[in-house]
């Protein structure tokens, strides 16, 4: 494809076994030029979610920029989720040591980062991408799009009314909400419909592939069947971010108004989102409801196994 066509990406993560998917599918796909790697801690403590998002590029063989940023959110402390991502964030499989980071702060490198538009994918909590835009406005000019993995229609899955990344910090992403750019927001109930089953992994480990699609298979076995999806397996959320950007024709999608609570309480975190317009707001975020599950998963295992 050629390099005028391909669309500029910073991603920002907290691997995290669905972010490493993420990020390998945007190393494999050439409609992506991926200018640079943030990173957060999310899923672990940012020691271990840069160590692995090192790994994860190192064993892809890319020479891509990884940077460190915020430990913790906004406001309040950390929190993680070593119950599905295990301690180590990649529930438990090694990977080899990557390349070292660069030496820079994550949201210093987003505000300057090489001239022209980029579109900012977050698939953790929004730290990183709130301060950046907060704190030079002017970046919203160059950001052709944010696409998030965050959010629910309904019930969280972190609490009761917060997903996970909304839940982390709710400031930073209500900072994205409302900073004028285009956001699409890729909620639980859309990544519901890239469920990981075991016949799914087999179909997978059946194309052969290299490093990196061995390491994703055996990721995707080591995570325990989500209660939430009945025990029939777990939800792959992260992809489907990059999956928007890289085939949005295997989704369906429509406009809300989208808000996020951000005072403390049950709800924090919770998004109310909005698709009928019953509440004053603007429904100008993307909301992606369908998507074709046996599609992504084609996709997700024809690019990884281009990889090493």
């Amino acid at each position: 494809m050629s390099g005028s066509l391909r669309r500029p990406v910073i991603l920002d993560c907290d691997p995290g076994t669905d972010d490493a998917f993420a990020l390998w599918l945007a190393l494999a796909s050439p409609e992506i030029d991926l200018r640079m790697v943030t990173v957060a801690g999310g899923n672990a403590g940012l020691a271990r979610t840069l160590e692995n998002a090192c790994a994860v590029v190192g064993l892809a063989g890319a020479v891509v920029p990884v940077v460190p940023g915020a430990e913790r959110p906004l406001r309040g402390g950390f929190m993680g989720d070593g119950v599905v991502h295990g301690p180590d964030g990649l529930a438990g499989i090694v990977l080899p040591q990557g390349p070292s980071p660069v030496e820079a702060v994550a949201a210093d490198a987003i505000r300057t980062a090489r001239p022209g538009s980029f579109t900012l994918v977050g698939i953790g909590p929004a730290t990183n991408l709130a301060l950046a835009l907060a704190t030079e406005p002017a970046l919203s000019d160059r950001v052709s799009e944010i696409v998030l993995m965050s959010g629910a229609w309904g019930e969280g899955n972190w609490t009761p009314s917060a997903e996970f990344n909304a839940a982390s910090d709710p400031e930073a992403l209500d900072i994205l909400l409302r900073s004028g750019c285009p956001v699409t927001l890729v909620t639980l109930e859309l990544t519901a419909q890239a469920l990981v089953t075991p016949a799914r992994i087999a179909a997978m480990r059946g194309l052969g592939g290299g490093a990196c699609l061995r390491a994703a298979c055996d990721i995707l076995a080591a995570v325990p069947p989500s209660r939430r999806m009945g025990g029939e397996g777990h939800p792959l959320h992260d992809p489907c971010a990059v999956g928007w950007l890289v085939a949005p024709d295997l989704f369906h999608a429509g406009k809300a108004a989208v808000e996020v609570e951000c005072g403390d309480g049950p709800g924090r975190g919770r998004t109310h989102i909005d698709r009928w317009s019953r509440t004053p707001t603007s429904p100008d975020v993307t909301l992606p409801e369908v998507l074709d599950g046996d599609g992504f998963f084609a996709l997700l295992g024809q690019r990884l196994a281009r990889l090493p």
